[in-house]
């Protein structure tokens, strides 16, 4: 049943009508028998009605107008809690409390029951996210496109400190947020053979079909002003049941096409360690992209003729590579399906499509082989080998490194790079490695291409959301106005003199610790000191992002503090939090490693008050909500020149946290922003590390010559760590010994010593807290609202409504 809203903020008794009206007719439960979940949906539905009109209305004005619409293709969404978003955003929270309290039911208790969509896994999701936010709240039109994952990536938890994956089951209950859309259904082929050439057209008879399943979720923006879709993509069998198989007793046969389809949009990431996995993250790739532009495409058909003007009323965003054979399949329905010649097709995609880089490793640079591609899609590998002949004549003296076809392997970056308008990095510093590095000749042949859009969050999730102590703080002192130009924030700076103000944000993070400790205490049953440096490193788990780094330095703490037990140490709680991807078999060592020594350290007597080793299992949104309004330390440590931005070391520093890091990614601009004393800088930098490696990186040498680095080697070696497997770290001692290609050793010696450092300055709480002031006052430039004008103006070519 529709319930019907207007336009106009509800009072708290219009609220709670409408939420006993959806308990009533949408949820079929009376309040006497209705569970937290019930009541749940019930606030939902109440105020997933209120968003539908702005959702409409934004609909029209884009018809009506004929705008550029923007269309962000992303294997990743980490939208996180929705309910909580959406009350902020209509500014309806004390309404909604005050509804809710009057039907005696626990506001947060209710809140805190929606599960996390697991649509993703780290930065690149949540970026995605942040962007969605973004566009709605300057009202840009736009589309965020992705896969509907029935399991997304995995629910982590831990058995004698290693990791175990269990399938996701956050659609166990209906998505309340979400819309089917049955008339967004489209065919996905895979497979099959391609015949009939006529000119440069062709017919492709796919061996195997699912059809793609849109649901949409609406993302309104600030104040709901202005509202945008997320259509997700679910697979679907095209025949349900092959009733003949099933009656020959072909019991798993007659099931196999919805296996198929169920197999695609099941899992984020599978694991790709295998040929099956690899072959199925290929068709997930595809299916999500195929059916995102053959939807574009059709809505611009229907209110224009000719497809080969696509690029005047669309940009579409690559989020990453593995959107990239967009390229090809946008050529393809061009030149099959609308008889388009080949070049002008190309011209369109070119035009049309842009291409983000989010990093230089050279496995997030996904190939395929050329097996593998005919297989899956032989029309598409005939176009890649086109394009490819193509960009061949357009610079026929082009070295190697700019083939899209190389060895047999199909380089997915290249080909994203060479049919796209425009290519952008996301920091500064990674946009000119771009350029140095994995793109260089490319970069050589088209200048013009690499543009940089340095990464941003948004504020109303990652300061006013998650953090309302704070935000009541700022908006008493300055205003409101920064919840949607953050750089309003600079308007702090010179309270950071003042000392009363230092002292009420000093106690609004000791609140925040204070509700983290509660926190731990109940789920972890591990009792932390609230006055304690709250040292916190969280992201995925990855030998670059150098985990590993931080927990030798905490075990040669360990060493330290127990030789002179005497000294005035610092007290500190380290705090881990991220998933290894299930294939990663160093990283889940790594995870291993952290628990074995933070069991060791915790139950250390000598350690009680001193130092603290936490690692709460399956990192998502909300825990990240919860934990980096408490940090006080942000460890962002990557080997310079390997972190592309990083978006976490901004919302920690929005939130009044220092940093400890590496110059990498998007911590120069950070440093530039809050000035070099208000930062903790070590380490190599990005050029040393390169010279370094090609020099001839000897970790042994630098081991021996660090007297405490060489004691946590040894100790992992011969199992102080692990008495009941002494071997089980080998692995990880000697390819600290022999490779060490994140160069962990090397930064060690400067990393230890920045960290006493940081000790001395947390023992003058005064001095802290004004260069923690002064970090939230400084980061206006990391909203992502600053990033999506950006990519608006330089990018996509489209006027923002506000």
């Amino acid at each position: 049943m529709n319930i019907h809203t207007t336009a106009r903020a509800p009072t708290p008794e219009a609220l709670r009508q409408a939420i006993e009206a959806q308990l009533t007719y949408a949820v079929g439960k009376d309040a006497t028998s209705a569970t937290l979940s019930d009541w749940r949906f019930a606030l939902t539905g109440a105020i997933r009605d209120r968003v539908v009109e702005p959702w409409f209305a934004t609909t029209r004005r884009v018809y009506e107008e004929d705008r550029k619409r923007v269309y962000y293709l992303s294997m990743e969404f980490l939208i996180g809690r929705l309910l909580e978003d959406a009350i902020a955003n209509l500014g309806l929270e004390d309404t909604a409390r005050q509804a809710m309290e009057a039907l005696g039911q626990d506001y947060d208790a209710l809140l805190g029951d929606e599960p996390d969509a697991a649509l993703g896994n780290g930065g690149l999701g949540r970026l995605a996210a942040c962007f969605l936010d973004s566009m709605s709240t300057i009202g840009i039109p736009a589309y965020g496109y992705g896969i509907r994952y029935e399991h997304g990536l995995f629910r982590q938890s831990f058995n004698a400190g290693w990791q175990v994956e269990e399938a996701e089951d956050w659609l166990r209950q209906s998505h309340p947020w979400e819309f089917e859309r049955r008339e967004a259904g489209y065919r996905i082929g895979f497979g099959g053979h391609v015949h009939s050439h006529n000119g440069d057209a062709a017919v492709w008879e796919a061996g195997d079909t699912v059809i793609a399943q849109g649901y949409d979720t609406p993302v309104p923006g600030w104040r709901a002003r202005w509202a945008n879709t997320l259509r997700l993509w679910s697979a679907k069998p095209e025949h349900l049941f092959d009733l003949a198989a099933f009656n020959r007793g072909d019991f798993v046969g007659a099931a196999a096409p919805a296996i198929l389809a169920e197999t695609i949009s099941r899992v984020l990431y599978p694991d790709d360690t295998t040929e099956g996995g690899r072959e199925l993250r290929l068709k997930q790739e595809y299916f999500f992209t195929a059916a995102s532009i053959q939807d574009l495409l059709r809505r611009f058909l229907s209110r224009h003729d000719d497809p080969a003007k696509l690029s005047e009323k669309a940009a579409i965003q690559l989020n990453d590579t593995h959107p990239a054979i967009a390229v090809a399949e946008l050529v393809r329905l061009l030149v099959d399906a609308h008889g388009k010649p080949f070049d002008e097709a190309l011209a369109t995609a070119r035009a049309t499509l842009n291409y983000t880089n989010h990093t230089l490793l050279p496995e997030a640079l996904e190939t395929w082989s050329w097996d593998l591609m005919q297989r899956v899609l032989p029309r598409h590998l005939q176009l890649i080998e086109r394009i490819d002949a193509a960009h061949h004549a357009e610079a026929p003296e082009r070295p190697d490194h700019v083939k899209i076809i190389d060895h047999g392997q199909i380089r997915m970056g290249n080909l994203a790079f060479i049919g796209t308008n425009r290519v952008n990095g996301v920091s500064a510093l990674h946009t000119d490695l771009m350029r140095e590095t994995v793109f260089a000749d490319l970069h050589r042949l088209h200048p013009e291409k690499i543009v940089n859009q340095t990464n941003g969050v948004t504020p109303r999730r990652w300061l006013y959301g998650c953090n309302p102590r704070l935000r009541a703080l700022i908006t008493e002192t300055i205003g409101e106005a920064w919840i949607t130009d953050l750089d309003r924030l600079e308007a702090l700076a010179p309270h950071a003199e003042d000392g009363d103000f230092r002292a009420r944000f000093a106690a609004v993070k000791q609140a925040n610790k204070v509700e983290l400790a509660a926190w731990v205490d109940e789920e972890l049953g591990i009792t932390l000191d609230p006055s304690a440096i709250f040292d916190v490193q969280i992201k995925r788990i990855h030998e670059y992002k150098r985990q590993l780094l931080n927990i030798l330095e905490t075990a040669a703490l360990w060493n330290a503090i127990r030789r002179e037990p005497e000294r005035d140490w610092a007290p500190r709680v380290k705090i881990f939090a991220g998933k290894a991807a299930p294939g990663y078999h160093v990283a889940k060592l790594i995870i291993k490693l952290i628990n074995d020594i933070g069991r060791t350290i915790n139950d250390d007597p000598i350690m009680a008050g001193r130092l603290k080793v936490i690692y709460p299992p399956n990192y998502n949104v909300t825990l990240a909500e919860r934990l980096i309004p408490a940090t006080d330390l942000s460890e962002q440590i990557s080997t310079a020149g390997k972190e592309a931005s990083g978006t976490g070391n901004m919302k920690f520093a929005m939130n009044g946290a220092l940093t400890v890091g590496t110059l990498d990614g998007a911590n120069v601009e950070i440093r530039d922003a809050v000035g070099a004393d208000n930062i903790f800088i070590f380490g190599r930098t990005a050029s040393e590390v390169r010279v370094a490696r090609e020099a001839g990186y000897v970790p042994g040498a630098i081991i021996e010559a660090e007297p405490m680095l060489a004691e946590v080697v040894e100790q992992i070696e011969n199992g102080t760590f692990s008495p009941d497997d002494p071997a089980r770290f080998k692995e990880i001692a000697d390819n600290l010994r022999h490779h060490d290609y994140f160069q962990v050793a090397a930064d060690f010696a400067a990393y230890y010593a920045r960290q006493r450092e940081i000790d001395a300055a947390w023992a003058d709480q005064d001095i802290w807290m004004q260069k923690a002031v002064l970090n939230t006052a400084q980061m206006g430039r990391f909203s992502s609202d600053r990033t999506i004008r950006g990519y608006a103006r330089d990018i996509w070519r489209v006027e923002p409504a506000f």
